[in-house]
């Protein structure tokens, strides 16, 4: 069994969580921040059988697709609030990040 975290952008979370229930995986959802553009962000603990991970992986690409969006100026760029962005710029946004963990043990109760 697997313990997979996914960070995802919240305007991809309504419809990822419907297409996951719809397919029988259970899911909680965290709210979080992060990220380069210090946006919302949903963070969703899935558990999920070894035989089914490829499934979930296909799925969560399905519902998070990469997009571009454009940077208006005078928004900081990363950890360095000083260093600021003089002219609109597209960047890449969206797409999900997800950590696969192995589970010892899974209990209900």
């Amino acid at each position: 069994m697997k313990l997979v975290l996914a960070v995802i952008q919240d305007a991809d979370a309504p419809g990822l969580i419907r297409a996951l229930s719809e397919n029988a995986f259970e899911v909680t959802k965290l709210a979080s921040t992060g990220g380069f553009l210090r946006e919302g962000n949903t963070t969703l603990m899935i558990g999920v059988g070894d035989e089914r991970l490829a499934e979930l992986k296909r799925i969560v690409a399905q519902a998070c697709r990469s997009r571009t969006r454009l940077v208006t100026p005078g928004m900081p760029v990363g950890e360095q609030a000083e260093t600021l962005i003089n002219e609109p710029v597209e960047v890449p946004v969206g797409g999900a990040v997800m950590f696969v963990l192995g589970v010892d043990e899974f209990v209900r109760v």
